[in-house]
């Protein structure tokens, strides 16, 4: 049960990751662990980084779902 909780919550952070990066939000990317990759990458590059990486969390949290 625990299991299940951490990865809908998983499932939640990756999700809200994909919509600021898919709707641009102007406090995400002003966040300062944020700040530092756009400044190194740029901005569309982080909105392809956050994309990518919150993909990577619903996909980890539903195979670890889908294995138990």
């Amino acid at each position: 049960m625990e299991e299940i909780l951490i990865c809908i919550l998983i499932i939640l952070a990756g999700l809200f990751s994909v919509a600021a990066s898919y709707f641009n939000w102007d406090w995400y990317f002003n966040n300062y662990r944020a700040r530092f990759l756009v400044k190194i990458i740029g901005r569309k590059g982080a909105r392809i980084f956050y994309t990518v990486f919150g993909l990577f969390l619903v996909g980890m949290a539903v195979a670890i779902l889908l294995g138990s």
